[in-house]
């Protein structure tokens, strides 16, 4: 595999990397989402001193709906948002 890219002369500045953001929080929520389902299914992991786990998982998902929305309005990654 070869690299496609020309050399960069010294001194010339870097280009930023695209990063795709709201895919990257979308993946978080997905994930937050997964881990209340886990915790909720298995009885051992939302009962006794445990029982803060599921809050924490909607702690997250709220969270990065925040963030979700804040993206999608035009802020953080502006080029993202279609």
């Amino acid at each position: 595999m070869t690299d496609q890219t020309p050399p960069r002369k010294p001194g010339e500045p870097l280009e930023p990397v695209h990063v795709p953001m709201l895919k990257i929080v979308e993946a978080g929520i997905v994930a937050w989402a997964l881990a209340l389902v886990v915790t909720l299914v298995v009885p051992v992991l939302h009962e006794g001193d445990r029982d803060w786990w599921p809050w924490t998982c909607v702690a997250g998902m709220g969270l990065g709906a925040i963030g979700w929305v804040y993206l999608r309005r035009g802020r953080g990654n502006a080029q993202d948002a279609a």
